[in-house]
């Protein structure tokens, strides 16, 4: 599998963009541009579930509101925290008081804006800099998570590979806006495009460039098992478009039996000739073919 990502990124970008501002989910450290806050969430959120997190997040803060009042507080204390909310492996709470630690003593109180320094701070990984420096200072680059390279992989092809995810991802988000994109491309794999894809329901925004849409074959890095879809309207949605692709228009009569051997316009439910006419209604829905109708039948061809 190669990447192909599409030719007009803008569009891209903005559907994406328009998708989250329209409406995402709320948490406590979307709300804040505090680096301190920030850290504390990103740590939180490893390998912990989000629900669990957000009662975890807002004691911590009541009880070291301020990167200071953290330092400034016994180790002892904060693991005696962590393993008190389930927080998984304590080492991330020494790291955690340890980071803070660090910007008291050796950054006058201020956290470093950029990802490289961020990574100077005790605990603090690639993926962790580059999340504080986004959300916090819209100063960092393209996160790839394993929500972003479930993404990249079904919707543009993007081989399993971490530099390709690198180059994909940096390709992708507009230059100066990695608070929001990376926001946003989260938020699509964390709600539209989990292991289980929700992608109508969810109203994805790239469902009209979306090789795994088009195709019915939802397979990921995190998703080994080919989801089935044997039989499915994803799976004929998929053959339309590439029948579509391999012809530059068909009537419905000449497209039926290219997508499945027992069409019968004639007849009743799947198969008929109203089943493929909702069936390339939503196509036409999702912008991704045209429906015209002319003297020899309705006729249907790729959007270009």
């Amino acid at each position: 599998m190669s990447a192909h990502l599409p030719d007009d990124r803008d569009a891209v970008r903005e559907a994406l963009i328009a998708w989250y501002e329209t409406d995402h989910r709320e948490f406590p450290w979307r709300r804040t541009d505090d680096p301190y806050r920030i850290l504390v969430s990103e740590v939180m959120s490893q390998q912990t579930q989000l629900s669990r997190v957000e009662e975890a997040y807002a004691d911590f803060l009541d009880r070291w509101p301020a990167v200071a009042d953290l330092a400034a507080t016994e180790r002892g204390a904060v693991v005696s925290f962590w393993s008190g909310h389930s927080l998984g492996y304590n080492n991330r709470a020494k790291y955690l008081h340890e980071a803070a630690t660090q910007v008291v003593d050796e950054y006058d109180g201020e956290f470093p804006t950029d990802p490289e320094k961020l990574q100077e701070l005790m605990g603090v990984g690639p993926y962790t800099a580059n999340a504080v420096a986004s959300f916090a200072f819209d100063n960092g680059d393209a996160v790839v998570d394993t929500n972003v390279k479930r993404v990249l992989h079904r919707a543009f092809g993007v081989p399993d590979d971490d530099d390709a995810f690198e180059a994909a991802a940096s390709d992708l988000m507009p230059d100066g806006e990695s608070r929001v994109w990376n926001n946003a491309i989260m938020e699509l794999g964390g709600v539209a495009c989990g292991q289980s894809p929700r992608c109508d329901e969810a109203g994805c925004p790239w469902r009209r460039w979306c090789r795994a849409y088009e195709t019915g074959d939802f397979t990921a890095p995190d998703v080994p098992e080919q989801p089935s879809f044997e039989g499915s309207r994803r799976q004929f949605r998929g053959k339309v478009v590439r029948a579509l692709g391999n012809h530059d228009e068909l009537t419905l009569d000449e497209l039926g039996p290219r997508i499945r051997v027992d069409y019968a316009p004639d007849g009743d439910g799947e198969g008929s000739e109203d089943w493929l006419r909702g069936l390339v209604g939503d196509l036409a829905d999702d912008g991704l073919v045209e429906v015209t109708e002319t003297e020899e039948g309705t006729a249907v061809r790729l959007r270009r």
